[in-house]
């Protein structure tokens, strides 16, 4: 049984990458689901085992980047899955979020990132920045400031996502945090201005939907 997972889809595939289990045990295993026949395969395990961590696929391959090896010991390196050859490959320092500042390790949430037009991109839990991945020199630049506040819980509590050729944040309305129970869904397309360029754009407001976002979906893109 499995008590932390999430599963991350590309066309017809899944992949599941473990959590921990009932016990808490930190896993390293990975499966395959493949939705037109309704079979699942048993990956190669990871180098690591992972909890807290996020997955997304970028390019045609599947990463597992940040989180905990156990419960009290940071991962420093990322892992890439390669569908073709079936092996996971690792890098080093992909996610910025590794020094966490003041924020104890097993507080903070999973990293927050969304991949849009296969490029990757991060919520920064401490200074509220949005940070866009250099997939050539393997660092990251500051293209935006967030419309809500990450930092007021760890990270929990907020959303953000890929859809077509923007991100997406959901959060407690306003930059002041939690205000009044409102949660406001807000745009940003990347290639249409960077830090100092166009504001994100509300999409919607809803009124007494409380102030922590738990899960998120996105689908139709």
């Amino acid at each position: 049984m499995i008590s932390q997972w999430k599963l991350m889809s590309l066309g017809e595939i899944a992949i599941v990458a473990r959590g921990s289990d009932k016990n808490g045990n930190v896993l390293q295993s990975a499966e395959l689901y493949n939705s037109e026949v309704g079979t699942w395969q048993t990956l190669p395990d990871m180098n690591f085992p992972h909890k807290l961590c996020s997955r997304f696929f970028m390019d045609g391959k599947f990463y597992v980047i940040g989180g905990m090896s156990s419960h009290t010991d940071c991962l420093t390196c990322d892992e890439e899955y390669n569908i073709e050859t079936r092996s996971w490959w690792r890098i080093e320092n992909m996610y910025p979020g590794h020094d966490a500042g003041t924020f104890r390790p097993a507080m903070r949430s999973p990293p927050l990132v969304a991949v849009v037009n296969n490029q990757l991109y991060s919520t920064d839990q401490a200074t509220n920045e949005v940070k866009k991945y250099d997939k050539v020199n393997n660092s990251w630049s500051v293209v935006k400031r967030l419309p809500v506040r990450a930092d007021s819980s760890y990270g929990w509590g907020l959303a953000f996502k890929g859809c077509g050729n923007s991100l997406l944040v959901i959060g407690a309305g306003g930059h002041g945090g939690h205000d009044d129970g409102v949660i406001v869904l807000q745009s940003w397309n990347p290639e249409e201005g960077n830090r100092d360029g166009q504001e994100w754009n509300v999409l919607a407001v809803k009124a007494r939907a409380g102030a922590f976002v738990y899960n998120c979906a996105v689908m139709g893109c």
